[in-house]
């Protein structure tokens, strides 16, 4: 080894410790400017941000302002994954985006296609570093006013979506046409090079003009392509070095500047170099920088279909509304609408806004919100939702949300949001992305050295050739793109379907769900008891005794009550005016009727009278075998009857139930009735497991035991008190019919409030989990195969060398490959529910007392009584303790945190909620001054 390869091999060694110090140093952060109590600090985007360490402090506003000083999409957004939050930054303009951070720690932001990175601080609140001035010398000065801001949670006004999509797409378009462009007259001035050296190759000097082959003007034709086609790569990768970060770009720029200044050396002093590396590479910058932009405008071409979601989301909208106005029907723009207005709805038009039904009657399709193909009657005072088509009918409305309340408008905010995440998975490639460019060059610069020293002559050109190879043939923008491109796509595909997917990190681990629990009420039934039986005895017909039953209980305030007169209403009945009305706490009603006293109740309050029940028991006890509610009744002293109230069960619960057991998810039912009444109802839609007699504030406990077994469990309800084991469970499906409380607490919200979304949900995110692990596939083994074929791994074994222009071309084609899979999802759609009838089960029931052996209090304050439970809310064990009678845990009288003194008995508590529960309804857990529930009432 001489002097001269000695030399090469320290050089390289110093130059690659000086990369990482370069890339992987200290960093001088950027601090936030104090103003009017709000953090403020300035942030160019031009390859890169500056500066790209910002430190902050804890619950204090801050007020990035990001000044773009480019175009292309790559940087078109700007996304803070942990804090949910992205905007979309213009062209070449000033963009805030205002953030409130709540916690400390380091928190990550990037451009939309994950190539460009960011942190952001948050230093404790208690820290005694106050933010000062800028240490940036970007933003010594005061900076002129912001534009509106478009992105965060922040107030005023804001870039709508629709006009956030506008710029987006015609900054897409300019750049489609900017590309096309440079990729032309790339295209042009490259073949006459690429001609010549490829025929000299092939057939020898007699087949091409000498002129062609002269480097003077091989020199004039590719200068252009190197400064004009290749602009925008050279740009963006030198900034990009510039900020201490490297990216595709980089490499490109790198290994073309390399050759290009090679081949200039060659062609302006060729005496400075020996005789036998006087070769010239012109035709591999001109090709590959022409095939790096034309693989680069076939990406932006397929990723203009990844966000169509947002698009045709934004097309639902109505652009104008028929308002009433001074008993003046006029039209005018949808903006121009104000929560009150009265509108007028003609058939086959969109409904403008969010509306309540004054009057008129018609089938609204909701398709295009909720993913449910049958249109869906709406009368005077059922909510009509925004963008929605309405039928034959004519409606009249009064607008209840518009603007950025509408339901349109909220879909559209989540969907950016869960966008603007990032999914678990991404993490391996961020990964991997941090170190990968500085290692390829890294790589790029050893290969250079070990072919300079060992290898065969010409050395210095293998050497070259090798290393332009390597940086030219790595893609990390395959692994940038990977996931974010099909979660884009996944989300937007779940939107259209109706389901509304808040993260990246949702998307993701809903295809590991292996347990889907239930709540019952609302969820697997349709929420609303409604009438289904009445059985008349003692010679009562079914129309006598509906008619006197439904007066009685007109009055009633009680929702088994209120079942009951609609139900006779339905059937044509209009129930008469009833005299003597008087509610008996926990046992039903009595009145009289057209000169009837009728009782309507439990059989305890017939009995309380003396009226013989024995006639009644039985039916009463095959209706609530069947998950039914008996509610008997009296005439005059005499047992009349029995009616059975039920809540439904939805008519896909069965349907959607099975489908989950096809796909190897385990359904279990949870919910606050008792345990035979749960059984019945898990029976007719092929349930095997339920949870029964569970408090509301128990649920998120038994979530978190079926997580104790190992599972993945997603947690589907729609109540109030569903909002605990919605955030306990791993994956929280909110029925969007159900309380905002609800959807606001999960992670998925599935509109139309049907189990079928469950089924969509778990199906659309195993189709992109698929999708994103091919992505990553791709980009992973093309990297591992590619880098090692470039640097010669070959050519010691058969001589084989890859030309940088073959690098150029796997390179394209390999962001191109990832681009297009990830717009394969595109092709998604979802399936209809099988038509599979409920398998017959014996479902196993764990009640309150299979769960604890000391739980007998659940049973009462959820129904259980019904069942002929007895307890004893003075229960005591003989180790002195005795039973919480809201929660059912066991307290030590001494140690406990308060009781109450009753009319017969003390009762002691396990905490202050639980006091607080008893001092609200006594009589719910067995007081017996105020009574008790009604029998077989469902306490959710």
């Amino acid at each position: 080894m001489g002097v001269l390869d000695i030399t090469v091999v320290l050089v390289s060694a110093v130059l690659i410790g000086a990369l990482g110090w370069y890339f992987f140093g200290p960093r001088r952060a950027g601090a936030a400017r104090l103003e009017g109590g709000v953090q403020r600090v300035d942030v160019t985007v031009r390859g890169g941000y500056s500066p790209d360490l910002i430190k902050v402090r804890q619950d204090m506003p801050v007020e990035l302002v990001f000044d773009r000083q480019e175009a292309g999409e790559c940087t078109s957004r700007v996304v803070f994954p942990d804090l949910k939050v992205g905007a979309g930054l213009p062209a070449h303009t000033r963009t805030t985006v205002r953030l409130n951070p709540d916690r400390p720690g380091s928190f990550g932001f990037t451009c939309g296609m994950n190539m460009i990175h960011g942190t952001l601080l948050v230093e404790p609140a208690d820290d005694s570093t106050a933010p000062t001035s800028d240490v940036h010398a970007a933003t010594a000065a005061p900076p002129p006013a912001p534009p509106p801001a478009t992105g965060g949670p922040s107030a005023g006004a804001e870039r709508t979506a629709a006009e956030s999509e506008a710029a987006d797409a015609a900054e897409r378009q300019a750049e489609i046409k900017d590309l096309t462009r440079r990729v032309a007259v790339g295209a042009v001035l490259t073949a006459p090079v690429l001609f010549a050296v490829m025929a000299y190759e092939l057939f020898g000097a007699t087949w091409v003009p000498g002129w062609m082959l002269n480097h003077w003007v091989q020199l004039a034709l590719i200068t252009p392509v190197m400064f004009y086609t290749g602009w925008p790569i050279h740009v963006t990768g030198w900034l990009t070095l510039r900020h201490r970060a490297a990216d595709m770009n980089s490499l490109i720029t790198l290994g073309t500047s390399a050759a290009y200044g090679y081949s200039l050396l060659v062609t302006l002093a060729p005496g400075l170099l020996p005789k036998d590396v006087r070769e010239v590479y012109f035709e591999a910058v001109g090709v590959i920088l022409t095939l790096i932009l034309l693989g680069r405008l076939m990406e932006a071409r397929a990723k203009a279909g990844t966000g169509e979601a947002i698009r045709a989301l934004l097309g639902l909208q109505a652009r104008t509304a028929h308002v009433v106005r001074d008993g003046t029907e006029r039209e005018v723009p949808i903006e121009d609408v104000v929560v009150g207005d009265e509108l007028v709805i003609r058939p086959g038009e969109k409904i403008p806004v969010d509306a309540a039904v004054l009057s008129g009657s018609s089938a609204v399709d909701e398709s295009m919100v909720t993913g449910e193909p049958m249109p869906v009657a709406k009368h005077t005072g059922d909510t009509v939702i925004g963008a929605t088509v309405n039928g034959t009918g004519s409606l009249r409305v009064r607008a209840a949300k518009v603007g950025a309340d509408t339901v349109l408008a909220q879909i559209i905010r989540l969907v950016q949001q869960a966008q603007a995440s990032k999914a678990p998975i991404q993490r391996l490639a961020d990964a991997v992305s941090a170190y990968f460019v500085p290692a390829v060059i890294a790589v790029a610069i050893g290969t250079f050295a070990l072919w300079f020293t060992l290898g065969p002559p010409p050395a210095l050109t293998l050497a070259l050739v090798s290393a332009v190879a390597v940086l030219i043939i790595a893609c990390p923008c395959a692994l940038g793109l990977a996931t974010p491109l099909s979660v884009m796509v996944g989300t937007g595909k779940g939107a259209r379907a109706g389901i509304l997917i808040r993260s990246a990190e949702a998307l993701e681990t809903a295809h590991k769900l292996d347990t889907v629990v239930l709540d019952k009420t609302g969820t697997v039934t349709a929420g609303k008891p409604v009438l289904t039986d009445v059985h008349p005895v003692g010679g009562f017909d079914e129309t006598a005794l509906l008619r006197l039953v439904a007066a009685a209980e007109a009055d009633s305030e009680h929702p088994l009550a209120q079942a009951i007169v609609a139900g006779a209403r339905d059937r044509g009945h209009h129930p008469v005016a009833a005299t003597g009305f008087d509610s008996v706490t926990g046992k039903g009603v009595q009145a009289t009727v057209d000169g009837h006293a009728v009782l309507v109740g439990t059989a305890r309050l017939l009995g309380d009278v003396g009226i013989d029940t024995t006639a009644l028991a039985p039916v009463a006890a095959d209706l609530s075998a069947g998950g039914k509610t008996p509610v008997l009744a009296a005439v005059d002293r005499r047992p009349a009857g029995v009616l059975a109230v039920a809540d439904t069960v939805k008519e896909d619960s069965a349907a959607a139930i099975a489908a989950l057991q096809q796909m190897d998810v385990d359904v279990v039912m949870l919910t606050g009735d008792n345990a035979r009444t749960a059984a019945a109802i898990a029976a007719q839609v092929g349930i095997g497991r339920v949870l029964a007699e569970v408090l509301p504030e128990h649920k998120a406990d038994e979530i978190q035991r079926l997580r104790g077994e190992g599972r993945t469990v997603g947690m589907v309800g729609d109540g109030i008190n569903d909002a605990p084991a919605l955030a306990a469970a791993d994956v929280g499906l909110a029925i969007g019919t159900g309380t905002d409380v609800a959807i606001e607490a999960a992670d998925i919200t599935l509109i139309s409030g049907s189990l079928g979304g469950v089924v969509t949900a778990i199906r659309l995110s195993r189709a992109t989990m698929r999708n994103i692990r091919q992505n990553l596939f791709f980009a992973l083994l093309y990297n591992a195969v590619g880098i090692p074929l470039a640097a010669g791994a070959l050519y010691p074994l058969w001589g084989i060398r890859l030309s940088p222009v073959i690098a150029a071309a796997a390179m394209a084609l390999s962001s191109l490959s990832v681009v297009t899979n990830s717009s394969r999802l595109r092709r998604w759609h979802t399936q209809p529910l099988p038509d599979i009838r409920p398998a017959r089960v014996q479902p196993r029931v764990e009640s309150a007392a299979d769960r604890a052996p000391a739980a007998r209090s659940t049973a009462v304050s959820t129904g259980a009584e019904s069942a002929g439970t007895e307890y004893d809310p003075t229960s005591r064990t003989d180790d002195g303790t005795v039973t919480d009678p809201v929660c059912g845990m066991q307290v030590d009288k001494a140690a406990s945190v308060d009781h109450r003194q009753t009319d017969h008995s003390t009762r002691y508590f396990c905490s202050a909620r639980c006091a607080a529960a008893f001092d609200a309804d006594p009589a719910r857990y067995g007081a017996p001054a105020t009574g008790g529930p009604r029998e077989g009432d469902d306490h959710r």
